[in-house]
């Protein structure tokens, strides 16, 4: 027998147990106002990487291109206090036919995936197409060409987005004529600008049901979709999947979010800041009018795994201005490519997004400058945070000095580690396409120890690092190497931090 103590703490417990079971799973709900919302229809909600701005489509609104029946493209910002100012039609640039949609933008905010496929500007019939912004001005839409896309894709409703990387498509298509049971894909961007053919997420995820709206979070691995598989709550339910591997074939068994989220209606579109606390998806409930988006506070299981939001400007070394660029990712010490910026900005704005697990070079490239990298060490887990790093770009010219930031030797050490490879490769290719330069590489260190055992160090990793260079190809007798020791400091060696800038390589180019 239970004593009545002892029975009075299990029941507590058990009361406890279930608050905090039913806490976890509970979620905080709001409309988001008159600003966002109308009497009208909103639907397809796409929220910016930095949860700024909003973009939705408005349906049969007086101010759309077609307002007795069609559909456009809206937006609404965040001001200064982070409220929903009242949303603005994107006009005729976005909104060209009669039902027009966007499926997802860049992190950067200057580049859109919508819906049709457009030739010219004009519009010619299903498949998908990216609007980007040049020189501060959005241009007109064109096709992407995806392998084989037309022969897959016959059903009546499609829909897409793109990772964060560039370089990675999900699709919702059915390939029934006129079928209304779309399952999901993924295309991967080749060199020569092409989509590959596109290849089903598998089993776990497709079914004998629909499959459909695909977003995938900004950790580029947990996926978001609407399905009416069986064990829902409606129509269509929203579904968590999480990638167990780079196939894209493996994944966690599909979680329906529950029933504060999903609803006896149809249920899609779902969409999440990198911040990954908060999700924005339509609503048929308490709206005001017929379709109403509404803001999700997330509980931890519904979340996806935290980022880094990265945010900076590319500036010229000698001007100070704005640099048209090309942004480029990769993993150390691999140097795969993890991702890219869309394409060249004259802005020298850019965002990236980079998930915690890895060390990464950023680097920039553009003509007549050096290429430029700084280093992201994420290896260690961590919270969603944003940092700011601005990259500045060293015009081609002689007497020009510029630091190679990703290199790297072990303590004490003049081998080269793998990570330096990347770093190497782009002053191999640097020299090559300048193939009278110059340069004189030189070694540097901070003022712990002796002279002459920073003056030795500081010779043999400048001479490791020519020897790497001959090996790639370039000539000796365009290189020089040198070590200055700690003579050369470029900060104080009072601390942690500036002892770190001091150790250091860098070349000059004696002769352009």
């Amino acid at each position: 027998m239970i004593k009545h103590s002892t029975l009075t703490t299990l029941i507590i417990a058990l009361a406890l147990s279930i608050k905090l079971l039913t806490a976890q799973n509970t979620y905080e709900i709001k409309n988001l106002s008159d600003a966002v919302n109308s009497a009208y229809a909103e639907l397809n909600p796409v929220i910016s990487a930095d949860g700024k701005k909003l973009y939705f489509v408005r349906s049969s609104h007086p101010q759309n291109q077609n307002p007795t029946e069609g559909q456009d493209i809206w937006m609404s910002e965040k001001d200064e206090n982070g409220s929903w100012k009242t949303a603005v039609n994107l006009g005729k640039t976005f909104n060209k036919q009669q039902f027009n949609t966007l499926f997802n933008i860049s992190p950067s905010g200057d580049k859109m995936l919508i819906g049709g496929s457009y030739k010219d500007g004009v519009y010619w019939g299903v498949g998908f197409s990216f609007i980007e912004k040049r020189n501060g001005e959005w241009q007109e839409p064109y096709e992407l060409a995806i392998k084989k896309l037309d022969k897959l894709n016959h059903g009546l409703y499609s829909s897409a987005f793109l990772l964060p990387d560039n370089k990675t498509l999900l699709l919702s298509f059915s390939e029934d004529e006129e079928g209304k049971l779309n399952d999901l894909y993924v295309s991967k961007l080749s060199k020569n600008g092409k989509w590959s053919e596109p290849i089903s997420l598998g089993n776990k995820i497709n079914t004998t049901y629909d499959e459909s709206t695909p977003f995938m979070a900004a950790d580029g691995v947990t996926l978001y979709f609407s399905s009416n598989r069986q064990g829902g709550y409606g129509q269509n339910d929203i579904y968590l999947t999480r990638r167990l591997d780079d196939t894209y074939q493996n994944w966690s068994a599909p979680v329906n979010l529950g029933p504060q989220i999903n609803t006896e209606q149809w249920d899609g579109y779902y969409t999440i800041p990198a911040s990954g606390d908060v999700a924005y998806m339509v609503s048929y409930k308490n709206t005001l009018g017929k379709a109403d988006i509404i803001q999700i506070k997330l509980n931890a299981k519904a979340k996806p795994e935290p980022v880094v939001l990265i945010n900076g400007m590319v500036l010229s070394a000698d001007t100070k201005e704005h640099v048209e660029v090309q942004v480029i990712y990769e993993e150390l010490p691999s140097g795969n490519e993890a991702g890219k910026t869309s394409f060249w900005s004259k802005s020298g704005d850019f965002k990236i997004i980079l998930p915690y697990g890895k060390n990464y070079g950023i680097s920039a490239r553009a003509a007549g400058y050096i290429p430029v990298s700084v280093n992201i060490d994420l290896t260690k887990p961590g919270q969603y945070r944003e940092i700011k790093q601005n990259l500045t770009m060293v015009p081609i010219k002689t007497g020009q000095v510029v630091r190679l930031n990703n290199i790297f030797f072990d303590e004490y050490s003049d081998v080269l580690k793998e990570e330096s490879k990347p770093e190497l490769n782009r002053l191999v290719s640097l020299m090559k396409e300048n193939n009278n330069m110059i340069i004189e590489i030189s070694g540097h260190t901070d003022a712990v120890g002796s002279d002459a055992e920073n003056q030795l160090l500081s010779d043999k990793r400048a001479a490791s690092v020519m020897k790497y260079l001959v090996t790639k190809g370039i000539k000796e007798n365009r290189l020089f190497s040198i070590g200055y020791g700690e003579i050369q400091p470029v900060a104080d060696n009072n601390n942690d931090i500036d002892r770190q800038l001091n150790r250091r390589v860098e070349f000059k180019i004696l002769k352009k």
